[in-house]
């Protein structure tokens, strides 16, 4: 059998936070079924050198958004980005989505899953959101794949955010790649809301009542939510207008 094919069965969780990208790559590996010694240790090798990849990708979003802020600060004397959080999706999460989207259990399925690398900034207010969207998107290295507007167009349960798949090079020591990355920008009450959601309803086996009744007060907490993202704006508005 293909030691790229990845194995049926996994066991407990496979990562904790904090991990690296090698330990990542380790425990990414062991999904896949070895066959031979010399196949595991290739198998292992692209995965570890993927899993990098996805990391570096990482760290040159981060920067752009680091240069940004600090750019801002100095022209506005404020900071749009009060928090900024980067992630590698989960082996288990991977393999998740590559069942649930019909994709073959291999390295080269992971190309069509485009939030391996993800990345969260979270601004203080909702324009701030769009301005460094649009900041990102005009620097003549970034490609942007995909783009959903949560906040123009929340989900049913009222989730909000704006969500950018963009393509970035990477610059190693002997080629440059194209890794590909998820972008999430919200605002902190956005932040605040979604958390709280997904530590309710998370894997949570709730009656049809439970759900429908939780379902609706969610809501109205996701549209307080975005009350509270337009007043304070209005009154950022004013003082900075007087």
């Amino acid at each position: 059998m293909d030691t790229k094919i990845l194995t049926t069965s996994m066991v407990g969780t496979i990562l904790q936070p904090g991990n690296d990208s090698s330990s990542m790559a380790q425990q990414l590996s062991g999904l896949f079924d070895e066959g031979s010694m010399s196949k595991a240790i290739e198998t292992f090798e692209e995965v570890k050198s993927l899993m990098s990849c996805y990391q570096c990708a990482i760290l040159e979003v981060e920067t752009k958004f680091k240069v940004l802020n600090e750019r801002f600060s100095v022209n506005h004397e404020r900071n749009p980005i009060e928090t900024i959080k980067t992630r590698i999706k989960s082996p288990e999460s991977i393999r998740e989505k590559l069942i649930r989207r019909n994709l073959p259990l291999c390295l080269a399925s992971l190309d069509e899953i485009h939030d391996i690398a993800g990345i969260r900034v979270i601004c203080s207010f909702v324009d701030d959101i769009y301005m460094l969207a649009d900041c990102l998107l005009k620097q003549d290295d970034i490609r942007l794949i995909k783009k959903k507007d949560y906040i123009a167009h929340p989900k049913e349960n009222g989730y909000r955010s704006l969500h950018l798949i963009i393509e970035i090079p990477i610059f190693l020591e002997n080629e440059k790649r194209l890794m590909k990355v998820e972008v999430q920008l919200r605002t902190i009450a956005m932040e605040f809301w979604a958390n709280l959601e997904h530590k309710l309803r998370y894997k949570k086996n709730l009656s049809e009542e439970l759900t429908a009744l939780t379902s609706a007060e969610l809501s109205e907490c996701a549209q307080m939510s975005a009350q509270l993202d337009l007043k304070m704006q209005n009154i950022r508005d004013i003082i900075e207008n007087s």
